[in-house]
């Protein structure tokens, strides 16, 4: 049987202005993912951008962050809070939609302006990643909501507030939801040509401390142990890891430590990130992280310990995924669009959500590029063009009689 989604993807035209607007309005609340007042307050609005869906709201407290500090103590701040949208949960097909509210820019972070590039484009913090699709997500479900087949999906909206920094407080949410529903739709931005990202890289994220001994640096130099030295070897020796394993990149990004030249230092600090395209790529990266531990910790006078770990798994596609790649790849044509998906380093829940054998698309947001810096932009035209995209999917899904697919690994 053959329906016409026409009208109710049509009405998302009438809707464009309001979309962009309603987009530049949360683009002008700094929601640094630290700056949990601001992230409260896109939450504030987006429930209220939510109410004619009619779902049930929570909002939900998440863990504070943990952030190692230049003395080597863990540090904690207070995130924003999770909020959650349920509607339907016995409908026989549930779907997880998640969109986070924060961004790379903190709230003394100097790009803070929105400004008009040309008639299609805009810049601004957040613009693209994510808030441009947060709207996006909104009005596709409202566009479903306005169907004659909407009770054919339950759905779960999770706008959480830390994924900027690897969602470390949210990811139990994201977890939680994979129990419950059979699929996801994630809306960070596409590509700038449209095209979604496919396989993923997983992550971790690590933080280093080295302690030494103190010493006047020409009285008694040989009495210290300089924390400064022995991390500097650690990091060419973890460097010195890239290129051994294939699809391992490990990026030491960041040192602090010492003061004043005429003291041995005792402290340093250090962090760094690794990506890796296999699960069993963990195992392989710990056994030579504690190897190098050792190595270090066997000095005379010398400590190292590590903090962190593998936050995002590498997400794999299934079969099921592929199926839904492949959906979306023909609803984009139906509407214009030529879709196709590519492998990439980066990661995003969407990693989160595969790893519980939850089949997802984690790019379903508007069309934009050079995020994570002060040249972010989004193409205005992809608000009505994406909603669309989105829209079409869950009809689909909707009046679709064979759903085995999503069983498929």
């Amino acid at each position: 049987m053959t329906h016409d989604f026409t009208p109710w993807l049509a009405w998302l035209d009438e809707q464009h202005q309001q979309m962009l607007d309603d987009t530049l309005a949360l683009a002008e609340i700094n929601s640094g993912s630290l700056n949990h007042t601001g992230v409260n307050r896109v939450g504030e609005a987006l429930v209220r951008l939510c109410q004619p869906l009619g779902g049930d709201t929570e909002i939900l407290p998440v863990a504070p962050y943990q952030h190692l500090n230049a003395q080597g103590e863990l540090d904690q701040f207070p995130l924003g809070n999770a909020v959650r949208i349920r509607k339907r949960p016995e409908a026989p097909l549930q779907i997880f939609l998640c969109g986070h509210m924060d961004t790379v820019f903190a709230v003394d972070h100097p790009f803070q302006q929105i400004q008009w590039l040309d008639d299609d484009t805009v810049n601004g913090p957040g613009v693209a990643d994510l808030k441009g699709g947060l709207l996006v997500m909104i009005n596709a479900l409202m566009a479903l909501e306005r169907s004659p087949w909407a009770d054919q999906i339950g759905w779960q909206i999770l706008f959480n507030p830390d994924e900027e920094i690897g969602s470390p407080s949210s990811a139990a949410l994201i977890a939680e939801a994979a129990k419950e529903v059979d699929l996801g739709m994630i809306y960070e931005p596409s590509f700038p040509d449209g095209n979604l990202a496919g396989e993923r890289k997983g992550s971790g994220n690590f933080s280093v401390v080295v302690r030494g001994k103190a010493a006047h640096a020409g009285r008694e130099h040989h009495l210290g142990r300089n924390a400064i030295r022995a991390m500097a070897d650690f990091i060419a020796a973890l460097d010195d890891l890239n290129g051994q394993r294939q699809g391992v990149t490990i990026n030491p990004g960041f040192i602090e430590g010492g003061g004043a030249v005429n003291i041995v230092p005792d402290l340093c600090i250090s962090r760094f990130n690794i990506r890796l395209e296999q699960v069993d790529d963990e195992a392989w990266c710990q056994q030579h992280l504690d190897r190098l531990l050792a190595d270090i910790n066997a000095r005379d006078g010398i400590s190292i310990e590590l903090h962190g770990g593998f936050g995002r798994k590498p997400k794999k596609l299934s079969g099921a995924n592929q199926k839904l790649f492949e959906l979306a790849r023909d609803c984009g044509a139906e509407l214009g669009m030529s879709i196709s998906w590519l492998p990439t380093g980066g990661c995003c829940d969407g990693n989160n959500l595969a790893a519980a054998g939850i089949p997802n698309i984690d790019t379903l947001g508007v069309r934009g590029g050079k995020i994570h810096s002060s040249d972010e932009y989004m193409h205005v035209s992809s608000l009505t063009e994406r909603a669309k995209l989105s829209a079409l999917i869950l009809m689909k899904l909707a009046t679709s009689s064979d759903r085995s697919w999503l069983g498929e690994r």
